[in-house]
């Protein structure tokens, strides 16, 4: 799969949100700040796998489509993939 420039830059967001909470945790910042800060970049992870989760299974039903094959296995391994990822 081909990831393009959006994805990577919700990564990138992502891996400075990760380095803004170790900074935090060096600066001795409060537990609860902390924690909302991790559970933001969660979301944000969670979002992005929705977001690669979904790209890829358009991509591939479209080309199970033109071949004529069935479609049913790729939508059963993409919702194993999310409910995996939680």
């Amino acid at each position: 799969m081909e990831y393009d420039e959006k994805v990577k830059n919700r990564v990138k967001r992502i891996e400075g949100q990760l380095r803004g909470i170790l900074r935090m945790m060096e600066e001795n910042k409060d537990c609860k700040d902390v924690i909302t800060q991790l559970s933001a970049a969660r979301t944000a992870i969670d979002r992005t796998i929705g977001v690669v989760v979904s790209s890829n299974l358009v991509a591939c039903v479209r080309n199970a489509d033109e071949k004529g094959e069935s479609t049913e296995e790729l939508v059963k391994e993409a919702v194993e993939l999310l409910v995996k990822s939680r």
